[in-house]
């Protein structure tokens, strides 16, 4: 198995080359943001050496497959990891386990395992920090692409709505993360 440096560079290699530049959510930035939330919240839920790889590894993976698609991502995602972690020698056990967490970050989020709780809260963890706005807004302008017609007021519905609906995961973000993303929401909602 290679070390973890090499991945992500052949990985973020794929990304820079192939993300469509419309994608300004979706991007390298956003990528390397969850791998290092990923790894946080890891840390403080106590995961073990061995899985804090396999966490870095999916959400390394998890939004390559916007490369080739929009909907449904998430199992082209898991179809890139596939081939390339196959040649780097993973196990079926871990591949099956990393796309697992992967297809977690589906919307709406459906974690079934401790790892899948945790790249799903990494993966939205945003919605609890000072840097809403600015990363909501880079979500707008990539989904505006998709629908000309969404407006600004439009969008922070949307928000509202999801926010209101979404729940963290992990024991960590619902102690330290929940009353941030309140916060976050009463702005929001505070602009309707």
């Amino acid at each position: 198995m290679k070390e973890y440096n090499n991945i992500e560079k052949r990985v973020f290699k794929i990304l820079e080359d192939k993300l469509p530049p419309h994608l300004s959510y979706h991007s390298v930035d956003h990528t390397k943001y969850v791998i290092e939330k990923t790894e946080y919240i890891a840390i403080k839920e106590g995961v073990s050496k061995k899985n804090r790889f396999l966490l870095k590894i999916a959400a390394l993976f998890h939004d390559t497959g916007f490369i080739s698609t929009y909907d449904g991502h998430e199992k082209k995602s898991c179809s890139i990891a596939r081939r390339e972690l196959k040649k780097l020698d993973f196990s079926k056990k871990d591949i099956d386990t990393i796309c697992g967490m992967i297809m977690a970050t589906k919307i709406p989020q459906q974690p079934k395992t401790p790892l899948e709780n945790i790249l799903a809260d990494a993966d939205l963890e945003y919605l609890a920090t000072n840097m809403f706005l600015e990363t909501g807004n880079l979500l707008y302008k990539e989904l505006k692409h998709f629908n000309k017609k969404l407006t600004l007021k439009k969008w922070n519905k949307i928000q509202v709505a999801f926010i209101s609906e979404h729940q963290f995961k992990t024991k960590y973000c619902r102690q330290y993360k929940e009353r941030w993303k309140q916060k976050n929401l009463a702005y929001i909602k505070s602009l309707l």
